[in-house]
């Protein structure tokens, strides 16, 4: 054993010495690698070229674990069965999220402030699911897998909520009507309701993250056409999401707020199991990455290994570092290898190489590292990187509070307006619709318009940045806020004094709200799917996307809370609030104004953290030339 000990500190002095040696032959080796393996790939059994397929250079597979050939797998053919998917599960998923507000005020007989704070806390849980969902693909069943089995289960809740609606909940039969509410409800037909709407939760939140890094796997990131068609795919990604809410946002509305819920409920559940049979049906077509196992452990090893050695000094310019080869390396990622940065010096400690300590002889001397002790330098990176996406996502979570009033507040304040236009009455819910063609709008205006013309102004083909971006999309929420705040003073000087009836003043007025919060959103929400996605490690992508998520999850609790205080402080007494039963008795102005100042002051605090922020390198992937100023 002494003689074994010896033997190995001498190979990791001499490692030492040859280290930058062997870099440089990895390099190259790598980049004859890519060069030649498309070639390689497309011989045949016979050794002969085969002209008609190429395959991807990113080391996705096809459904067998086979490289991916490009002419039968990925590309537009799959992307837009998965954009279909997508619209299609959108649309079930808001047949019951848009109009649950007034389904509990009417229905389940709930005051106005609770039912917003149950739609929030609902919708923050769907996007807290999102987690489960991206640790479980990322770690273990890879993104087609989990895609499939949440969407199973989004189907079974959706079908649970259709059936106890139509058995349970519509008691006396033809309630739910605006002026015809229903009777009250055992505690085992509610507890039907919500297990029923938590396990769309559970459905919805864990297929959402996956979906869209799953579509975006369909593009070959080393081939610049199919590279370039992987950015547009998250703006078509969300303009799916948004049509398919569409028809929630008229149709199914519309007969929803007739009364008719089963039926809104059943066409949900329909058209989500239509979405998974055609998710089953692009089977043989999609490329896959394989999982790369708990990245949780990864997270711990370098923090742990820090620790131990916090007393050691770091080496100057990041030299001597433990490193592995490079295929080990990207392994331990989950893709690309990571270059080394000097941001966050303190856990480069878990990759000084101590011999006495670092190291054990076990029969396997391939496993000789003890992983608690010492971390490749890419391992360091990956964490650095989510470390540094936390402060940008943190500051995102205030625009998903203005985002979710949409849904809430937003309807409540367009069911007390005058909402009969040219003798057709227009259901609150469905002036979402104008947020939908805002969107849809602002893509076409910023893809085609934008993004080409500050181009050729900076001389940069990025045009603007993510961050940028999403800052843009915090001013105009801001802007939002301030004219949802504007419609309602001038709402409630149209109420009759001292009567209860709606204001007259036409819920058209609320079509800016509406559209402001659609521009915002195609700079915020966007921009903040690719910049997650772009910017988390390989190996975590599931996981860049549920930030996404996330955010919104957090926004909707934050809500919840704001609410719940705004009604104990300004509710003492005999006042009756600012977001009372009767919105003619409050003021709901000064709560949407307050939203404004938040996210004004939210604003500088990305500002800040966007100019702090330093992007994500990967080996052979990056622009010398490409500053990290991103505001």
């Amino acid at each position: 054993m002494a003689t074994a000990m010896v033997t190995l500190r001498v190979l990791v002095g001499l490692r030492a010495v040859s280290v930058e040696i062997l870099e440089k032959e990895e390099r190259a080796i790598e980049v004859g690698a890519m060069k030649s393996r498309s070639d390689s790939l497309n011989k045949d059994v016979n050794g002969e070229t085969d002209e008609k397929y190429e395959y991807t250079l990113d080391g996705s597979v096809d459904a067998k674990g086979r490289p991916a050939a490009k002419g039968k797998t990925g590309g537009w053919v799959a992307g837009a069965l998965l954009l279909v998917n997508q619209g299609l599960a959108t649309l079930a998923f808001f047949g019951v999220g848009v109009n649950l507000v007034l389904f509990l005020t009417r229905v389940l007989q709930q005051n106005n402030a609770d039912a917003a704070n149950n739609v929030s806390k609902w919708t923050g849980t769907v996007y807290i699911f999102s987690l489960v969902g991206a640790f479980l693909s990322d770690s273990y069943w890879g993104r087609y897998k989990t895609c499939a089995i949440f969407q199973v289960i989004f189907v079974i809740g959706l079908g649970l909520l259709s059936l106890s609606t139509y058995l349970f909940l519509l008691k006396p039969s033809g309630c739910g009507r605006e002026h015809l509410q229903c009777g009250p409800h055992s505690s085992m037909e509610l507890g039907m309701f919500y297990l029923s709407v938590y396990l769309i939760a559970l459905g919805n939140g864990g297929y959402q993250p996956n979906v869209a890094t799953f579509g975006a796997d369909q593009f070959d990131e080393e081939d610049s056409r199919e590279a370039h068609s992987k950015v547009s795919f998250f703006s078509y990604f969300y303009l799916a999401l948004n049509l398919g809410s569409l028809f929630s946002n008229t149709f199914l509305v519309y007969f929803e707020d007739k009364g008719m819920w089963a039926l809104g409920f059943w066409a949900s559940a329909g058209s989500a199991l239509v979405a998974l049979l055609l998710f089953l049906c692009g089977t043989p077509r999609y490329r896959h990455f394989r999982p790369v196992g708990n990245p949780l452990s990864r997270v711990c090893q370098v923090v742990v290994a820090a620790s131990r050695k916090w007393r050691l000094h770091i080496p100057l310019g990041g030299h001597d570092l433990y490193e592995v080869e490079a295929k080990e390396a990207s392994a331990a990622a989950g893709g690309r290898k990571i270059l080394h940065t000097q941001g966050f010096r303190f856990l480069d400690r878990a990759a000084i190489v101590d011999p006495n300590n670092d190291f054990v002889i076990p029969e396997d001397t391939s496993s000789a590292r003890d992983p608690w002790r010492l971390c490749p330098i890419a391992q360091v990176e990956e964490l650095k990187c989510v470390l540094r996406l936390i402060p940008i996502w943190l500051t995102t979570i205030i625009y998903s509070v203005v985002f979710t009033q949409m849904a809430s507040l937003f309807v409540e304040q367009g069911a007390a307006m005058n909402t009969t236009v040219a003798g057709f009455r227009i259901p609150p819910a469905s002036m979402s619709a104008f947020d939908i063609a805002s969107v849809a709008l602002f893509i076409f205006f910023y893809r085609r318009l934008l993004s080409p013309f500050v181009s050729r102004l900076r001389r940069n083909p990025r045009g603007l940045t993510e961050l940028q971006r999403m800052g843009v999309g915090l001013v105009i929420a801001v802007m939002a806020m301030v004219s949802a705040g504007t419609v309602e003073v001038y709402r409630l000087k149209h109420v009759c004094s001292g009567c209860d009836d709606d204001s007259s003043l036409s819920i058209l007025w609320q079509i800016p709200q509406y559209m402001l919060i659609g521009a915002s959103e195609v700079f915020m929400y966007v921009g903040q799917l690719e910049f997650f996605n772009s910017q988390a490690p390989d190996g975590l992508k599931s996981f860049g996307s549920a930030l996404c998520m996330t955010s919104i999850s957090f926004g909707n609790y934050v809500s919840s809370l704001l609410v719940t205080i705004v009604m104990e402080i300004t509710a003492r007494g005999e006042r009756p609030g600012w977001i009372p039963v009767n919105l003619n008795k409050g003021h709901m102005d000064r709560f949407y104004f307050l939203l404004a100042s938040l996210t004004a002051a939210d604003l500088v605090a990305f500002v800040a953290c966007a100019r702090w922020y330093k992007c994500i390198k990967f080996e052979g992937r990056h622009d010398d030339d490409e500053d990290n100023s991103n505001v």
